[in-house]
């Protein structure tokens, strides 16, 4: 399995999709990522499965 990965997100601020890499080494993570459309702040929450499952949860700082 790779260790990083790309994954599509959408922006909770102005709904376009933008590109994140996730570390797959890590099982649950939270961090806060800029929009690279909107420049907002974008807190995200990612889980890894043990298959190597990648789930990414979006959110806005105001939630």
């Amino acid at each position: 399995m790779n260790t990083e990965q790309t994954v599509v997100v959408q922006c909770p601020y102005c709904a376009q999709n933008f590109e994140v890499l996730v570390d797959c080494s890590i099982e649950h993570q939270e961090y806060i990522e800029d929009c690279e459309v909107c420049n907002r702040p974008v807190e995200l929450v990612v889980q890894v499965s043990p298959e190597g499952g990648i789930a990414v949860e979006t959110r806005s700082e105001d939630v």
